[in-house]
């Protein structure tokens, strides 16, 4: 009788309560299955954040000396076009410093020669990893550091 008095939204309340019920003890019973997803995902995320943050290190690397290289080369075609601007090595070298958007780079890391094919700018500037388990040993003993060299030519 008391069944009778319940509303018609209680009874489907009470039907969607059971069903929740028997779903988690459904669950309950897979019994050796579980946590595999953890263990699973405590395998690939090392191998996936190496992957990330190596692609990152990469790309650092390839647009410094993207811009290591095309500021020799604007300095070279400086140095044989503008005499005026680009008159003594010092000028070619601060207007190369001036070309390395984004880089704090010393115009010392800038060399200036004439050669058979035209004024030659050359540039040389340490790389810092920022990652400390990505390391490559140089001669000098130093990890993390590479050394990036690039030469432009531009004819007179």
């Amino acid at each position: 009788m008391i069944g009778r008095l319940r509303s018609p939204a209680m009874r489907r309340m009470e039907k969607v309560a059971l069903a929740l019920l028997a779903g988690a003890r459904r669950l309950r019973r897979r019994g050796p299955g579980r946590g595999a997803v953890a263990v699973e995902y405590a395998f690939v995320l090392p191998v996936l954040l190496l992957f990330i943050l190596g692609l990152i290190e990469v790309s650092r690397l390839f647009w410094t000396y993207t811009t290591l290289y095309r500021a020799a080369e604007a300095a070279a075609r400086c140095g044989a076009v503008n005499t005026t601007l680009c008159a003594t090595s010092a000028q070619i070298q601060s207007y190369a410093v001036t070309q390395a958007y984004g880089l704090s780079v010393a115009a010392s890391s800038f060399t200036v020669a004439t050669a058979a094919c035209g004024i030659t700018v050359g540039a040389s500037v340490p790389f810092t990893l920022l990652i400390p388990w990505i390391s490559v040993g140089t001669a000098s003993g130093s990890f993390n550091i590479l050394t990036l060299s690039t030469t432009a030519c531009y004819p007179l």
